[in-house]
């Protein structure tokens, strides 16, 4: 038996050409030096996994107070254990260790079990399938001429989608601190499907704040436009606002996606009758052992779910699943350049071939990091274990 001897966080710097708003949306801009973090989890055998994470998610007080002493001399191929020994540690932590955190434990082990065992964390699931089609995700509305600024401009936008290959479109509307509102959803919604006709699916991921009365007039335009969900048009912790909405719709909806309480969360939402498609993420919502566990119970009701966010972590749970028939390709923008790495990566894990993503074949969760890159741009670094 091989235990975990070390959980180290690597902070480094690194590039990006995004900015984000005082809401948390993120939008084109110049390129900035920003921090990243690398968690690596290693045990006696010298096998190490790793998951990209914030900073401040894994931060030292979290890998010290927390997540060392539930990890540090227990058996690493443990994964569901491991899990719920961090997972527990949740109600006493006064808030202190997120469900992120628990993500990216949870996704460092499953990559160290992945290259230990020389399988794509993928197979080690299930192994379903070893591509799936991708939808296009873009950022949020904006001002910024030529970028999502008007319905033309996301009309426009997605005819240049089709065109690369995407058979399906997901539009982020104007959401706070953008001033506008139902209306202007519904004219770039319709300016889409003008642009790109019936065979495209088209999905809505909208202001998040609206009110039933809101929710509800939004949700009938998309049933005229015939769009394949709708997702969080108002604050999800009211399930109940959702089972009155799903009830009077015809288009599906999707959720939750910001609801706390990983898999728990969504069995109330099923059990509500508050969606038509259950919604989790890896990231968001605890890691990939939550996530399956939402898939599994979406399969016990014949709903789909569909996975939050791009990335290998998604990609894993996707791939060992049937249930679900997309993958969240994005965030994009005219603006952006989604298909060129970050320094820190060699290559991105998602590359797009036919409208489709194919689901990553090297052992582990299948990053391409750089390690002498992030070694060379190293500026802090914290952990636990022998050394």
């Amino acid at each position: 038996m091989a235990v975990v001897e070390r959980v180290i966080v690597t902070v480094f710097a690194t590039v990006t050409k995004s900015v984000v708003d005082g809401h948390g949306h993120r939008h084109p801009g110049p390129p900035r030096e920003v921090r990243e973090a690398l968690l690596a989890v290693t045990d006696s055998d010298g096998a190490t996994g790793y998951c990209l994470a914030a900073p401040d998610t894994v931060r030292e007080a979290v890998i010290t107070g927390h997540i060392g002493p539930a990890l540090i001399g227990q058996d690493s191929l443990d994964r569901e254990r491991l899990w719920h020994r961090v997972a527990r540690r949740q109600r006493g932590a006064q808030g202190n260790l997120s469900d992120r955190a628990l993500s990216a434990v949870d996704q460092a082990l499953w990559d160290l079990a992945g290259r230990k065992l020389g399988l794509p964390v993928w197979k080690l699931l299930g192994g379903a399938r070893s591509e799936v089609p991708a939808y296009a995700s873009t950022m949020c509305g904006d001002d910024i001429p030529g970028g999502l600024a008007t319905p033309d401009d996301y009309a426009a936008f997605a005819k240049e989608l089709v065109s690369r290959g995407y058979r399906g479109i997901k539009l982020h509307t104007w959401m706070p601190p953008m001033p506008y509102g139902v209306d202007r959803d519904i004219e770039a919604c319709a300016a889409v499907r003008e642009a790109v006709g019936p065979d495209v699916a088209l999905m809505l991921d909208s202001n998040h704040w609206y009110s039933r009365s809101e929710a509800l007039t939004l949700g009938r335009a998309l049933d005229e436009l015939n769009f394949a969900w709708y997702e969080e048009p108002m604050e999800e912790a009211s399930v109940q606002s959702y089972r009155w909405l799903a009830d009077q719709l015809r288009t599906p909806i999707l959720g939750p996606e910001t609801s706390w309480g990983k898999h728990m969360a969504r069995a109330e939402w099923v059990a509500a009758g508050a969606c038509d498609i259950l919604r989790v993420g890896v990231v968001g919502s605890g890691g990939i052992i939550p996530a399956i566990k939402a898939v599994h119970l979406a399969e016990s009701f014949g709903m789909d779910c569909e996975i939050h966010g791009n990335g290998s972590g998604a990609l894993a749970v996707i791939g060992a699943s049937l249930c679900g028939q997309w993958y969240e390709r994005g965030l994009l923008h005219p603006h952006s350049d989604y298909d060129t790495p970050a320094p820190h990566l060699r290559s991105i894990v998602d590359p797009l071939s036919g409208g489709k993503v194919r689901m990553p074949d090297t052992p582990g969760l299948g990053d391409d990091l750089d390690m002498d890159y992030i070694a060379s741009r190293t500026v802090a670094s914290w952990g636990t274990g022998s050394q």
